[in-house]
Protein backbone atom coordinates (compact mmCIF):
# COMPACT_ATOMS: atom_id res chain seq x y z
CA UNK A 1 0.00 0.00 0.00
CA UNK A 2 0.81 3.45 -1.15
CA UNK A 3 1.84 5.52 2.21
CA UNK A 4 0.54 9.06 2.05
CA UNK A 5 3.09 11.62 1.38
CA UNK A 6 2.54 15.75 1.01
CA UNK A 7 5.26 15.86 -1.96
CA UNK A 8 2.13 13.85 -3.46
CA UNK A 9 -0.51 15.98 -5.32
CA UNK A 10 -3.87 15.79 -4.05
CA UNK A 11 -4.99 14.37 -6.78
CA UNK A 12 -3.08 10.93 -6.02
CA UNK A 13 -5.17 10.47 -2.84
CA UNK A 14 -7.69 8.37 -1.44
CA UNK A 15 -11.19 9.89 -2.01
CA UNK A 16 -11.87 10.31 1.48
CA UNK A 17 -8.73 11.91 2.12
CA UNK A 18 -9.02 14.71 -0.60
CA UNK A 19 -9.88 17.79 1.39
CA UNK A 20 -12.70 18.87 -1.07
CA UNK A 21 -14.33 15.35 -1.37
CA UNK A 22 -13.95 15.16 2.41
CA UNK A 23 -15.68 18.31 3.05
CA UNK A 24 -18.73 16.95 1.06
CA UNK A 25 -18.88 13.45 2.37
CA UNK A 26 -18.06 13.94 6.05
CA UNK A 27 -18.62 17.79 6.43
CA UNK A 28 -16.77 20.69 7.35
CA UNK A 29 -15.59 20.14 10.62
CA UNK A 30 -13.80 16.68 10.07
CA UNK A 31 -11.35 19.05 8.06
CA UNK A 32 -8.62 20.49 9.70
CA UNK A 33 -7.15 24.21 9.68
CA UNK A 34 -4.51 22.97 6.75
CA UNK A 35 -7.04 21.15 4.90
CA UNK A 36 -9.35 24.30 4.80
CA UNK A 37 -6.34 26.60 3.91
CA UNK A 38 -5.42 23.76 1.04
CA UNK A 39 -8.95 24.27 -0.51
CA UNK A 40 -8.80 27.98 -0.42
CA UNK A 41 -4.77 27.73 -2.12
CA UNK A 42 -6.58 25.41 -4.56
CA UNK A 43 -4.18 23.37 -5.64
CA UNK A 44 0.17 22.39 -4.91
CA UNK A 45 3.31 22.15 -6.86
CA UNK A 46 5.27 19.49 -7.59
CA UNK A 47 7.07 19.24 -4.87
CA UNK A 48 4.52 19.66 -2.08
CA UNK A 49 0.54 18.91 -1.64
CA UNK A 50 -1.29 22.09 -1.07
CA UNK A 51 -2.40 20.67 2.53
CA UNK A 52 1.56 20.31 3.07
CA UNK A 53 1.76 24.05 1.57
CA UNK A 54 -1.14 24.93 4.35
CA UNK A 55 0.72 23.35 7.13
CA UNK A 56 3.43 24.94 6.43
CA UNK A 57 1.87 28.42 6.55
CA UNK A 58 0.08 27.33 9.72
CA UNK A 59 3.42 26.39 11.12
CA UNK A 60 4.95 29.75 10.54
CA UNK A 61 2.36 31.40 12.93
CA UNK A 62 2.24 28.99 15.40
CA UNK A 63 -1.05 26.92 14.46
CA UNK A 64 -3.13 30.53 15.57
CA UNK A 65 -5.69 31.21 12.76
CA UNK A 66 -6.04 34.89 14.06
CA UNK A 67 -2.26 35.40 13.77
CA UNK A 68 -2.64 34.15 9.96
CA UNK A 69 -5.19 36.55 9.64
CA UNK A 70 -3.11 39.54 10.55
CA UNK A 71 -0.79 38.29 7.28
CA UNK A 72 -0.55 40.74 4.07
CA UNK A 73 -0.64 39.59 0.83
CA UNK A 74 2.94 40.21 0.63
CA UNK A 75 3.92 38.56 3.37
CA UNK A 76 2.31 35.25 2.31
CA UNK A 77 3.70 35.66 -0.93
CA UNK A 78 7.16 35.02 0.56
CA UNK A 79 6.23 31.28 0.85
CA UNK A 80 6.89 29.51 -2.00
CA UNK A 81 3.89 28.15 -4.01
CA UNK A 82 2.00 31.21 -3.09
CA UNK A 83 1.49 33.86 -5.60
CA UNK A 84 -0.47 36.69 -5.75
CA UNK A 85 -4.29 34.96 -6.44
CA UNK A 86 -3.72 32.41 -4.07
CA UNK A 87 -2.19 34.96 -1.50
CA UNK A 88 -5.43 37.02 -2.19
CA UNK A 89 -7.57 34.11 -1.96
CA UNK A 90 -6.51 32.89 1.72
CA UNK A 91 -6.78 37.27 2.77
CA UNK A 92 -10.28 37.32 1.36
CA UNK A 93 -11.03 34.08 2.53
CA UNK A 94 -10.30 34.78 6.63
CA UNK A 95 -11.62 38.33 5.98
CA UNK A 96 -14.85 36.78 5.38
CA UNK A 97 -14.47 35.06 8.40
CA UNK A 98 -13.66 37.41 10.95
CA UNK A 99 -16.73 39.60 9.28
CA UNK A 100 -18.75 36.22 9.91
CA UNK A 101 -17.74 36.40 13.91
CA UNK A 102 -18.67 40.27 14.03
CA UNK A 103 -21.83 39.09 12.52
CA UNK A 104 -22.46 36.88 14.91
CA UNK A 105 -21.87 39.00 17.77
CA UNK A 106 -24.36 41.78 16.23
CA UNK A 107 -27.07 39.51 18.74
CA UNK A 108 -25.93 41.81 21.21
CA UNK A 109 -28.82 44.59 20.95
CA UNK A 110 -28.74 45.52 25.12
CA UNK A 111 -25.62 46.87 27.02
CA UNK A 112 -25.88 45.29 30.34
CA UNK A 113 -22.41 45.48 31.53
CA UNK A 114 -18.99 46.04 29.80
CA UNK A 115 -18.23 42.09 28.86
CA UNK A 116 -21.22 43.17 26.47
CA UNK A 117 -19.50 45.93 24.56
CA UNK A 118 -16.12 43.94 24.56
CA UNK A 119 -17.89 41.13 22.55
CA UNK A 120 -19.68 43.65 19.93
CA UNK A 121 -16.40 45.50 19.14
CA UNK A 122 -13.76 43.00 19.50
CA UNK A 123 -14.18 41.16 16.12
CA UNK A 124 -14.06 44.72 14.96
CA UNK A 125 -11.47 46.65 16.27
CA UNK A 126 -9.95 43.55 18.43
CA UNK A 127 -6.72 42.42 16.32
CA UNK A 128 -6.11 45.60 14.20
CA UNK A 129 -2.60 46.37 13.64
CA UNK A 130 -3.62 50.46 14.12
CA UNK A 131 -6.05 52.19 16.58
CA UNK A 132 -9.52 53.21 15.52
CA UNK A 133 -11.91 54.42 17.84
CA UNK A 134 -15.75 53.55 17.81
CA UNK A 135 -18.69 54.85 19.50
CA UNK A 136 -22.05 52.58 20.72
CA UNK A 137 -24.83 55.39 20.98
CA UNK A 138 -27.91 53.84 23.44
CA UNK A 139 -31.31 54.85 23.95
CA UNK A 140 -32.79 54.85 27.49
CA UNK A 141 -32.84 51.24 27.68
CA UNK A 142 -29.43 50.73 26.64
CA UNK A 143 -30.18 49.28 23.27
CA UNK A 144 -27.15 49.87 20.91
CA UNK A 145 -28.87 52.17 18.40
CA UNK A 146 -26.22 52.50 16.13
CA UNK A 147 -22.54 51.81 16.22
CA UNK A 148 -20.21 53.80 14.30
CA UNK A 149 -16.23 54.45 14.04
CA UNK A 150 -15.55 58.06 14.59
CA UNK A 151 -11.39 58.03 13.82
CA UNK A 152 -9.02 56.22 12.98
CA UNK A 153 -5.05 56.48 13.11
CA UNK A 154 -2.18 54.58 13.38
CA UNK A 155 -0.19 52.62 15.71
CA UNK A 156 0.27 54.94 18.69
CA UNK A 157 -3.00 57.03 18.78
CA UNK A 158 -5.70 58.57 17.35
CA UNK A 159 -7.71 62.13 17.19
CA UNK A 160 -11.17 62.56 18.00
CA UNK A 161 -13.80 65.45 17.70
CA UNK A 162 -15.80 65.31 20.30
CA UNK A 163 -18.31 67.38 18.01
CA UNK A 164 -18.30 64.57 15.30
CA UNK A 165 -19.19 62.47 18.13
CA UNK A 166 -22.38 64.22 19.57
CA UNK A 167 -24.08 65.21 16.54
CA UNK A 168 -24.25 61.65 15.68
CA UNK A 169 -25.63 61.18 19.12
CA UNK A 170 -28.30 63.90 18.49
CA UNK A 171 -28.59 62.40 15.01
CA UNK A 172 -29.64 58.96 16.16
CA UNK A 173 -31.81 60.49 19.15
CA UNK A 174 -29.21 58.65 21.70
CA UNK A 175 -29.21 59.42 25.32
CA UNK A 176 -25.72 57.35 26.01
CA UNK A 177 -23.26 56.92 24.13
CA UNK A 178 -20.05 54.20 25.04
CA UNK A 179 -16.88 54.95 23.68
CA UNK A 180 -14.05 52.12 22.76
CA UNK A 181 -10.89 52.20 21.28
CA UNK A 182 -8.03 49.29 20.27
CA UNK A 183 -4.16 49.57 21.88
CA UNK A 184 -2.53 47.49 18.87
CA UNK A 185 0.25 47.53 21.80
CA UNK A 186 -1.35 44.83 23.89
CA UNK A 187 -1.32 46.94 26.77
CA UNK A 188 -4.87 47.96 28.39
CA UNK A 189 -3.37 50.43 30.72
CA UNK A 190 -5.27 53.92 29.68
CA UNK A 191 -2.90 56.70 28.92
CA UNK A 192 -3.11 60.41 30.04
CA UNK A 193 -4.90 61.19 26.46
CA UNK A 194 -7.31 58.72 26.70
CA UNK A 195 -8.05 59.89 30.46
CA UNK A 196 -7.88 63.59 28.84
CA UNK A 197 -10.36 62.63 26.18
CA UNK A 198 -13.20 60.37 28.25
CA UNK A 199 -13.35 63.86 30.82
CA UNK A 200 -13.96 65.88 27.61
CA UNK A 201 -16.63 63.90 25.86
CA UNK A 202 -18.37 63.11 29.42
CA UNK A 203 -18.07 66.84 29.82
CA UNK A 204 -19.62 67.82 26.54
CA UNK A 205 -21.94 65.08 26.89
CA UNK A 206 -23.23 66.43 30.02
CA UNK A 207 -24.25 70.10 28.53
CA UNK A 208 -26.65 68.03 26.09
CA UNK A 209 -27.70 65.18 28.34
CA UNK A 210 -26.44 62.61 26.58
CA UNK A 211 -24.27 60.23 29.23
CA UNK A 212 -20.95 59.06 28.34
CA UNK A 213 -21.34 55.83 30.07
CA UNK A 214 -17.67 53.90 29.61
CA UNK A 215 -14.90 54.17 28.14
CA UNK A 216 -13.30 50.77 26.90
CA UNK A 217 -10.08 50.04 25.64
CA UNK A 218 -10.11 46.98 23.60
CA UNK A 219 -7.33 44.26 22.52
CA UNK A 220 -7.15 40.80 20.99
CA UNK A 221 -7.97 39.08 24.41
CA UNK A 222 -8.97 41.41 26.84
CA UNK A 223 -10.14 44.95 27.73
CA UNK A 224 -10.20 47.70 29.65
CA UNK A 225 -13.37 49.55 31.31
CA UNK A 226 -13.67 52.79 32.66
CA UNK A 227 -16.57 52.56 34.29
CA UNK A 228 -15.59 49.22 35.68
CA UNK A 229 -12.32 50.94 37.25
CA UNK A 230 -14.32 53.99 38.69
CA UNK A 231 -12.55 56.71 36.40
CA UNK A 232 -15.67 58.20 34.82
Amino acid sequence: MKELNSSFSIKEWNANDRPREKLIVQGKNSLTDAELIAILIGSGSREESAVGLGKRILASVDHKINALGKLSVKQLMQFKGIGEAKAITIVAGLELGRRRRGEDEEAVSKITCSKDVFNLLNPVIGDLEHEEFWVLFLNNANKVLQKKQVSIGGKTGTLVDARIVFRSALEYGATGIIIAHNHPSGSLRPSKSDKDLTQKLKLAGSSLDITVLDHLIITEKNYFSFADESLL
